[in-house]
């Protein structure tokens, strides 16, 4: 895939200037670019972004309304398509509202009405989540009574904004932190979204929440349950993505929720297959269930790979399994392969390791095998 920094590329800097150039007087154009271009080629994503905006802010008239008529001028006659689409000869969108962005954040904090109205405008040709944020932060209850009307705005990008903008944790955004020790005042705004007929908006939703579960699980845990009842097939999605942290970790009120109940259960196993693994190959494991309850169970299995570390302790890693029906008295075997090989997110060491099981949140079993590495 592409790296996301060649988004912000010499063309979008060449388009930039194309549009300065309609709506500026007495515009150097070739000082523009080249101003630019010396140093794009060796900078990341947010640098690019960065330099074009502090280029493009000095070349824009001072005044904060003439400075926005401008940035508002160069905006894509077209709206609300596609997260992919890209600025042309008609005017900017797609990832050239990224540096754009970062101008209105540079000199409108002190104008909150007159910025918002010009990021609603750009989010709808890309995305404003990030410049909303140094605004919620400077003023948290202002910000959030000028967005919270935004959650029936017809536009898809608006609507999403609202719940991705004021997420605690977002990544590459910058970190709310009133938000992540008090998330209640998004909550409402959350609530007015969370049966959104666009499923962009709804994964907004549960990742928001995914980020409150990190702080508060049992605020989390609450709404789940709350949102739970009388649910149709989208919110269940919705409310099982928003809480797949606090399932993997076995959160109790969360699972409860779900109507996960503490298992029980005989288990045997993990049962190694696979004694020696060279790198490369993959894990074999099994387990056999027994059921010794009286009524039938809804279990989720998830299985841990206690992978050894540097200094030679040993990290546990959760991995989605199966979900199963256990009936009363009934015994189930089942088996998995967990492949070993490289992967861009982990460094293996080789040497002992192991495996678990984790049903319903609870631990089961714990098996070693052993990591050879090339």
């Amino acid at each position: 895939m592409e790296p996301f920094k060649n988004h912000l590329s010499p063309d979008l800097v060449r388009c930039l200037a194309g549009h300065l150039d309609r709506h500026l007087i007495s515009f150097d154009r070739k000082s523009y670019e080249a101003e630019i271009l010396e140093d794009l080629g060796t900078l990341e994503l947010k640098e690019r972004a960065r330099l074009i905006a502090d280029v493009t802010g000095k070349v824009l008239p001072v005044g904060l309304d003439d400075r926005f008529g401008v940035l508002e001028a160069m905006l894509h006659p077209v709206a609300d398509t596609d997260v992919d689409r890209k600025s042309d000869d008609q005017g900017i969108r797609g990832w050239g509202m990224m540096p754009l962005g970062m101008v209105v954040t540079d000199c409108g904090l002190d104008d909150f009405e007159k910025s918002f109205t010009l990021l609603k405008e750009m989010t709808k040709r890309a995305t404003a989540e990030f410049e909303v944020r140094p605004f919620l932060d400077k003023d948290q209850d202002r910000a959030l009574a000028i967005m919270s009307p935004w959650v029936s705005d017809p536009s898809v990008h608006v609507r999403r904004l609202v719940s991705e903008g004021t997420r605690p944790r977002l990544p590459w955004g910058m970190r709310l932190k009133k938000l992540v020790a008090d998330p209640t005042p998004t909550l409402p705004l959350l609530e007015a979204l969370k049966d959104d007929p666009e499923e962009y908006v709804r994964r907004s939703v549960a990742n928001h929440l995914n980020d409150i579960a990190k702080d508060h699980p049992d605020l989390v845990a609450e709404t789940a349950a709350r949102w739970l009842k009388s649910a149709d097939k989208d919110r269940e999605k919705l409310v099982r993505h928003a809480c797949r942290s606090l399932i993997k970790q076995g959160h109790a009120a969360t699972l409860k929720a779900f109507g996960l109940n503490p298992p029980e259960l005989e288990l045997t196993g993990p049962m190694i297959s696979t004694k020696v693994v060279p790198y490369g190959d993959a894990l074999g494991f099994g387990i056999e269930l027994t059921s010794t309850s009286a009524r039938t169970q809804s279990l989720v299995l998830d299985y841990l790979v206690h992978f050894k570390k540097a200094n030679g302790a040993l990290s546990p890693k959760v991995f989605k399994w199966t979900k199963l029906q256990l009936e009363p008295g009934q015994v189930v075997k089942l088996e998995r392969e967990h492949a070993i090989r490289p992967i861009t997110t982990r460094v293996y060491y080789g040497g002992t390791q192991a495996v678990s099981l984790r049903i319903n949140g609870k631990d089961f079993g714990f098996a070693e095998f052993e990591l050879i590495m090339p």
